[in-house]
């Protein structure tokens, strides 16, 4: 079967600088060595040291010239976080890109980040918050185009308002769901501040549809220990060009996103059921759309992280 068109170009990023979380492989590393190739100089913030250089070794296979760099990050923890931050604010430079594209998949047993929060709302949602939080001047200064990276689980669901943490019932993808729509809320909502507060940030969405990724795939550390049949089944699809996407495509959405003129939109598959394909703008997913669960997931997500966030 013929392999799926993976094309997309993409303006001259020359000269700018481009944050990609949870690049050190998958989507991720795609959607970083693509930028690269437009010109961007990257930062891959990374929790595994040895993961961070291999990447680094990627995308210089694939770009030369490259202008890459890895820094210490564990989006599941505050503390890291703010400790990345304040190592980039010292630098003083202007942050043109980010990309919120990190993320763990529903651990089957409940887990906590250090700082207390169930994993999948620490890292995915409340993670990505904080990094916002600590970069916000750097954002500004560069007139940041961001853009995070949500998922076709957020079609449905529910933000669990008296539960967030999932302490008292824990349910591993209506976890994820949550972590996901949260983050969805808030990065409209950050686009709805921006354009009221004249901060000329632009926020988007995108999500990458369905395709094999590190994502569904053996984490001890998240108590998985082999890969589930769910992505074993999306390889199998995907090796034969059958609905899904490759992880060249699922890159692309982030990518056609970040280079967007506009905000408060979402970027997905334009395949069947949108699992796979080429990218272009979609209409919001029906969670997304409620303008008093934005402003609510900011407040609360302020009071969570413990950093004010701009108003």
């Amino acid at each position: 079967m013929r392999a799926m068109n993976s094309h997309l170009d993409l303006p001259s990023l020359t000269h700018q600088r481009a944050v990609v979380t949870g690049a050190s492989d998958g989507i991720g590393l795609r959607i970083a060595t693509r930028l690269a190739e437009a010109g961007a100089d990257i930062v891959l913030p990374v929790r595994n040291s040895a993961k961070g250089e291999a990447a680094m070794d990627t995308i210089r296979a694939a770009v030369p010239a490259a202008r890459v760099r890895t820094e210490q990050l564990d989006l599941s923890e505050l503390a890291s976080v703010a400790s990345f931050g304040a190592m980039m604010r010292d630098r003083g430079e202007p942050i043109h890109l980010l990309i919120n594209n990190a993320g763990v998949m529903t651990p089957p047993a409940r887990q906590s980040t250090g700082d207390g929060f169930e994993v999948q709302l620490g890292t995915n949602h409340l993670g990505h918050v904080a990094l916002i939080a600590q970069l916000f001047p750097l954002l500004r200064a560069g007139r940041a185009r961001i853009t995070s990276q949500v998922s076709v689980a957020a079609s449905r669901g529910t933000i669990a308002w008296d539960d967030l943490n999932s302490t008292r019932s824990y349910d591993g993808m209506r976890a994820y769901r949550q972590s996901k729509i949260a983050l969805g809320l808030f990065a409209l909502e950050l686009d709805r501040r921006s354009a009221r507060g004249g901060w000329g940030i632009t926020s988007n969405l995108s999500h990458p549809g369905v395709a094999p990724t590190s994502l569904l795939s053996a984490r001890p550390e998240l108590g998985r220990a082999t890969d589930t049949p769910e992505v074993r089944m999306i390889r199998w699809a995907s090796a034969r060009g059958l609905v899904v996407g490759t992880p060249e495509t699922a890159a692309l959405p982030a990518l056609l996103a970040a280079t967007s003129g506009r905000g408060g939109l979402l970027f997905g598959p334009r395949g069947l059921g949108h699992l796979g394909g080429m990218p272009a703008e979609q209409r919001l997913y029906r969670p997304l759309r409620s303008v008093t669960d934005a402003e609510r997931i900011w407040e609360v997500s302020e009071g969570l992280i413990g950093t004010p966030l701009p108003s």
